[in-house]
């Protein structure tokens, strides 16, 4: 994944609220978001080469999130598969701070990483390219593929839009979430990131929105919880030059309110 802009305990009536694209290979195979065969609690999509995910929420309100960081030389991939840090993490029962540390300590173990985990108005993040985990404060945020918050064009460009959702209901956070995930607009040459990579890969990876022949968005996901743990789960799949494959939703709701409170 590589967007992923969310509110965190900013929304007097969603507690969670998230809008991530999600751009890998179109050749690599993996499955829609779903309640998962062999762990119905858990809601997500699957990467079918190692088993991990990239974005999935449990009825227990855990959620967690991943994307690349990127970097100068990709090199060799790494021992172990990022997605299965969101993995455990959904199967787990660990607190996320207690997590997040643990997985600091076995970073090097993993190529380049941004991890998102907690309880909607608890998250923490990590990343092995950056500083020690931390608990993220309550807000609007945007992660790409590098730090949280940092200022790229397209984290900037949706946090203004979900920060000016923050008195919105789900009729129109929905419409108005899935707009900003489907801008293909590329942002101009002088904003580009610095990364070590051409101008042409930074160029073609700026906008919200990827459409290419072998990469580009696979998935668009909006995600909301509502504070009495009702959750809406919309992912949009797509094929090669952004082709619109379906779209799916999926209600439930959490077992305990708990995590929505805050309390």
């Amino acid at each position: 994944m590589c967007l992923i802009l969310f509110a965190c305990a900013a929304h007097a009536r969603y507690p969670l609220i998230v809008a991530a694209n999600r751009d890998e290979a179109y050749a690599r195979p993996s499955e829609a978001a779903a309640f998962w065969k062999d762990a119905p609690h858990v809601y997500g999509g699957r990467d079918l080469e190692h088993g991990g995910t990239w974005l999935g929420l449990t009825r227990a309100g855990r959620f967690a999130a991943v994307t690349n960081y990127r970097q100068a030389q990709p090199g060799t991939p790494g021992p172990r598969s990022r997605g299965e840090l969101t993995r455990d993490f959904l199967l787990g029962s660990d607190r996320a701070d207690l997590y997040v540390e643990r997985v600091a300590k076995h970073g090097r173990d993993y190529n380049g990483f941004s991890l998102i985990a907690g309880v909607p108005t608890e998250l923490y993040f990590y990343s092995n390219r950056g500083d020690a985990p931390a608990r993220i404060t309550a807000g609007v945020h945007g992660l790409s593929n590098h730090l949280l918050d940092e200022p790229w064009p397209k984290v900037l460009r949706g946090v203004a839009i979900i920060n000016e959702l923050l008195d919105a209901e789900e009729k129109e956070i929905v419409p108005a979430l899935a707009a900003m995930l489907a801008d293909g607009e590329r942002a101009p040459d002088a904003l580009l990131p610095i990364t070590g990579r051409s101008p042409e890969h930074e160029r073609l990876r700026s906008s919200a929105f990827i459409a290419a022949a072998s990469y580009g968005t696979r998935a668009s996901t909006i995600l909301l919880v509502r504070a009495d743990g009702h959750v809406f789960f919309r992912e949009t799949l797509f094929g090669a030059f952004g082709t619109m494959l379906e779209t799916h939703e999926q209600r439930f709701t959490l077992h305990s309110e708990v995590y929505c409170r805050g309390s």
